[in-house]
């Protein structure tokens, strides 16, 4: 039986969402915070900075002005670059599967992460989602410009209406407060999932809670059987 969903469009966050990319980000980001005079940070420290637009976590974290900051996102990226972006990342269990699923029934997708638009790429091409991709949207590359999950969610939709999408039902996956925040900026339902990494009081407003991908699944794809 063919397989529908009720959303006109489905926005992916990346980070914690679709990829864990954390074994490289923690080291990037232990090597950048010893070179700036700081401790290393810890696995159970990562849910501070995986998410928010680095640029944010330095300054949040680590109490860096704005001018420091920005020079420790270039400090970082510039390991990122030299790791090579898709160095240790790996597939959370059963998404990508899913979003081949997706648009084979023929649902427009698009991510919508705070990452710089290149390392976004890098990843889709790399596990081989691109093909099943409207669009790829991501931070800017200072991640000023465009960082922030709201303007990020505005972009998504303006680039796949530019596209003929439509864009009238959407819907944000996502892991973390801001995508909860991003969406709403926007009046976009946000299914919150929470393989990645959050504290429990993040999923606050989303639209639905999910703890696998199958349980995702049952939100995006239905028959006419289901009703």
């Amino acid at each position: 039986m063919p397989l529908r969903s009720p959303w006109s469009c489905i926005l992916w966050d990346v980070d914690g969402t679709v990829v864990d990319a954390s074994e490289g980000i923690l080291r990037r980001l232990g090597i950048a915070t010893r070179h700036f005079g700081h401790p290393e940070v810890t696995r159970a420290e990562l849910v501070h900075w995986i998410g928010p637009p680095m640029f944010d976590s330095f300054r949040s974290q680590l109490g860096m002005t704005d001018a420091q900051a920005a020079e420790a996102v270039a400090f970082y990226r510039t390991l990122g670059k030299q790791d090579g972006y898709t160095t240790g990342a790996r597939l959370y269990p059963g998404v990508a599967a899913l979003i081949a699923d997706l648009h084979a029934a023929g649902v427009p997708q698009s991510t919508a992460s705070s990452k710089p638009e290149v390392q976004v790429r890098a990843l889709m091409d790399h596990f081989g989602l691109a093909p099943a991709l409207e669009e790829m949207v991501g931070a800017s590359t200072d991640e000023r410009s465009l960082s922030a999950k709201a303007d990020i969610v505005a972009e998504a939709l303006r680039r796949l209406a530019t596209l003929g999408v439509d864009i009238s039902r959407p819907v944000l996956i996502g892991d973390r407060h801001h995508d909860v925040e991003g969406g709403a900026a926007h009046g976009v339902p946000v299914i919150f999932a929470r393989w990645g990494f959050s504290w429990p009081h993040e999923s606050e407003g989303a639209a639905a809670v999910v703890d696998t991908a199958d349980e995702l699944r049952a939100l995006l794809l239905t028959t006419d059987a289901d009703g």
